[in-house]
């Protein structure tokens, strides 16, 4: 009996199979030894957050010192499709201004989020638009050559 044909079929959908397979990437802050979960409110400190998570991804514009973000995100990309996000975690760590001490810890998930509507409408810019010819051979004709062999760059003036 021959087994080839039916061998080729298997070993085609196989690889189809294995094509459908998504590329996972994660970005931003990666967990090693603790969780931001296990930081305690009023007992760690900025000292103690250091030492267990890192130094943050992001700090707070307006209160740097007392507002700390740690960032992860995972995406999935299909063959030739765009990469979606599949997971994303915020984790908001607020420190107490006067004692430093840890005051709280907030996670944000992907729902959380809002998306925003960009506007596709584009700023107009003072003066003319240019064609490429123009842009091209614009300069041409304007330069100046040199006057008397004095001019000439690159060279000495003999006396």
């Amino acid at each position: 009996m021959n087994r080839t044909p039916t061998l080729l079929a298997a070993i085609s959908l196989t690889l189809m199979a294995g094509a459908c397979a998504p590329i996972v990437a994660t970005q931003g802050f990666q967990v090693i030894d603790q969780k931001p979960e296990d930081i305690v409110v009023g007992t760690d400190t900025r000292e103690t957050v250091l030492t267990k998570l890192g130094s943050p991804s992001i700090s707070s514009t307006f209160e740097p010192e007392n507002v700390w973000y740690y960032l992860t995100q995972s995406t999935a990309r299909y063959t030739y499709n765009r990469p979606k996000v599949t997971q994303r975690t915020v984790t908001e760590i607020t420190f107490n201004e006067a004692t430093g001490a840890v005051s709280n810890v907030r996670t944000l998930g992907l729902d959380d989020g809002e998306k925003i509507a960009m506007n596709q409408r584009e700023t107009p810019t003072r003066g003319r638009s240019l064609t490429i010819l123009e842009q091209l051979l614009g300069n041409v004709g304007r330069g100046q050559l040199p006057r008397t062999e004095d001019d000439v760059p690159g060279q000495q003036r003999r006396d």
